[in-house]
């Protein structure tokens, strides 16, 4: 189905999920891993799975791998991540016509972040530089629905959230149908997006990126790559019980539970879930909403 209609026809909110594609030793063992967890959260009837490209290009084949393999054993619809990084336009020509071949119908267009090693983003030559110029391009030569992502709390290289929405302006105009957020935990600030980017004209549907916190570590890796700010009254939670892993897992899963409710009420038309290839957090939130 095709994102468009996936937000249009749903009666509910349509839940979906991120996973990444596993790296290192014994990597097709970790990939039939993954997909035992993603049978376990295919009880939830997911409007699609997407699944990251990594950094440079690194995992591309990976992920087309896991499309294939998503769409074949779970008869789920597949969206793969694409980047701007390190790829000219015929390169990137090849690699959208061989999501098209394999029956694929929507794509999440990204920048990209800079690859390993380098600080700043460079544009290849023969490619682009902005996600808008990749998704006008996606628009123009192929049949593709494009999802796009926010940041209700900025993206890291903007100066200031209005530049930040009207990078997203320009993806929209470019072609894009559905917005995806970047994680956030305080809600008030994907709420004040959501009032900025109506006032900007923007009206595709945004939804709302939720990554259960599953350990300590976890979230002080998340605050440093991504900026996002963590209520002080769930910081106070997990820094008391931060030597617990199970403890920080029930504060997570109890957070995210009431963060989501709060979401559904105000009627975001769905969630996308970041499940870091795990189905135990997602699960017991899924339970708890009754989705």
């Amino acid at each position: 189905m095709r994102l468009k209609d996936i937000y249009q026809k749903s009666k509910k909110p349509a839940i979906s999920f991120e996973i990444f594609p596993p790296k290192g030793e014994r990597v097709e063992e970790k990939i039939d891993a993954l997909f035992e967890e993603l049978t376990i959260l295919s009880k939830f009837k997911p409007s699609y799975i997407s699944v990251t490209y990594g950094a440079g290009g690194s995992t591309r084949q990976k992920t087309l791998e896991l499309v294939k393999r998503i769409k074949k054993d779970l008869n789920v619809c597949p969206i793969p991540h694409f980047t701007c990084v390190g790829l000219s336009r015929p390169e990137i020509s090849s690699y959208l016509k061989n999501i098209q071949e394999l029956g694929i119908n929507n794509i999440l267009a990204l920048r990209g972040d800079p690859p390993k090693g380098e600080e700043k983003f460079i544009k290849p030559k023969d490619g682009f530089g902005y996600a808008n110029e990749l998704v006008e391009y996606i628009k123009s030569s192929t049949n593709l629905n494009i999802a796009v992502a926010g940041y209700p709390e900025k993206h890291q290289e903007c100066t200031c959230l209005d530049e930040d929405i009207l990078n997203l302006k320009r993806k929209v105009n470019a072609g894009a149908s559905v917005i995806l957020t970047q994680l956030f935990y305080d809600n008030k600030f994907f709420f004040e997006y959501l009032e900025k980017t109506k006032q900007a004209g923007i009206d595709i549907p945004i939804v709302p990126g939720i990554l259960p916190i599953s350990s300590y570590k976890q979230i002080e890796r998340i605050i440093s790559l991504s900026g996002c700010k963590v209520p002080d009254s769930l910081m106070e939670k997990l820094e008391k019980y931060k030597d617990n892993k199970d403890d920080i897992k029930k504060i997570g899963a109890e957070y995210a539970v009431k963060q989501c409710s709060e979401l559904i009420d105000s009627k975001a038309p769905g969630l996308h879930i970041y499940t870091l290839n795990k189905s135990e957090a997602t699960s017991v939130i899924l339970d708890a909403l009754n989705l």
